[in-house]
């Protein structure tokens, strides 16, 4: 298999209404979506985790599409017919880091060779199961009131986990209200690296509301951090920007920084290192969960897959489509009448784009090949 053409979309979706972390609020998900064509005439597709600014991580979108452009994919046009979703990572290694955009075309190239074979994502990663449970997560709001209107909402709708946004100032008060409000729910909080070990007394304040984890509490390099913070706390620890490799998880588990991980396959640079993540933590008996970037269908569908592996024991954030979108760029995802959705079946990642909606959205068309 070789690469004969690739594309990137810039692709603006607005979002059913605004989403606010400590990282800043969002209005629409600008993402990239990157096409690639095989010299069978097969296609590829992924979408990317990055936003417009490096405050999640250091990648962002322009960033993203060049070092695409400039490092990576000339890297895999070099290997020719011997492109194989295997042989993405060898390539790409000399690159540093740059993980999303890595993810990228990994995902892509993945998508295209799954496609020729007629297999579904599931089926390559070893998935078990045909649902997975559904969690949302709810981002900071102008008052408690909107709050516990969204999380009511959110569990008439039939999510069955509960993620809260917080910072210092939005905090405790908001976690006490949604736990007296709705009792004995599955809920956990996210900080986004919003705080510092000397918040530690403050954060296991959230002890007394039976939270499932706290996620990443403190800055992403502050493992030893996390380690003291899990000594103080009750509220198990999770990290999310802490984890880019599975030599990352398995550090973090050595040093008992955490006891749950969040796997994003967008930051830890494609879907083969996630299942590796994975499987350490499963060796450990570590719980992870697959956490989201607001994705379009096209990254929902391959992360639904992931989440059907047997290690991935508690709720992710692989919502509706609906949670974010008016109209996704592949027929919606839905939620059944237990919380759950369902696996894609179909080749690749198993579902298809529609193009008119996705030439509706997109900004612009950038050829690379």
């Amino acid at each position: 298999m070789r690469i004969t053409r690739a594309e990137v979309r810039w692709v603006r979706m607005p979002l059913v209404a605004p989403f606010r972390t400590s990282f800043g609020t969002s209005y629409d998900r600008d993402t990239i979506v990157l096409r690639l064509v095989t010299d069978a005439g097969v296609e590829g597709w992924s979408e990317c985790g990055a936003e417009l600014d490096p405050l999640y991580s250091e990648e962002w979108l322009a960033g993203v599409e060049l070092v695409v452009r400039d490092h990576l994919l000339p890297r895999l046009v070099a290997l020719g017919d011997g492109l194989t979703t295997a042989a993405v990572k060898p390539a790409l290694e000399p690159v540093k880091r740059h993980f999303m955009a890595k993810h990228l075309l990994e995902t892509a190239v993945l998508d295209a060779e799954l496609r020729s074979a007629g297999m579904p994502f599931a089926t390559f990663l070893g998935s078990v199961k045909s649902r997975v449970p559904a969690g949302v997560s709810v981002g900071i709001m102008d008052s408690t009131a909107d709050l516990l209107g969204a999380v009511a909402g959110y569990l008439e709708t039939g999510y069955v986990r509960i993620k809260l946004k917080i910072e210092p100032g939005w905090d405790l008060e908001p976690v006490r209200l949604v736990r007296k409000e709705f009792g004995d729910i599955l809920l956990q909080v996210d900080a986004n690296t919003a705080y510092t070990l000397m918040d530690a007394q403050h954060l296991a304040k959230l002890d007394d509301y039976g939270l499932l984890l706290i996620e990443q509490p403190l800055r992403e390099d502050d493992l030893r951090g996390h380690a003291e913070l899990a000594r103080i706390i009750r509220t198990p620890v999770c990290l999310d920007e802490s984890i880019t490799s599975a030599r990352d998880a398995a550090t973090a588990i050595a040093m008992r920084a955490c006891s749950i991980i969040n796997i994003k396959p967008s930051r830890v640079g494609g879907y083969l290192e996630a299942r590796r993540i994975h499987d350490v933590a499963a060796a450990h008996g570590v719980p992870v969960w697959c956490g989201g970037m607001l994705e379009t269908g096209i990254g929902r569908a391959p992360n639904l897959a992931l989440a059907a592996l047997p290690g991935f024991v508690l709720p992710g954030d692989t919502s509706a489509s609906s949670r974010y979108y008016t109209q996704d760029l592949t027929a919606p995802f839905e939620l059944d009448r237990d919380g759950c959705i369902a696996v894609p079946t179909g080749p690749g990642i198993g579902v298809e784009i529609l193009p008119d909606v996705l030439a509706s959205v997109t900004d612009r068309v950038i050829p690379l090949v």
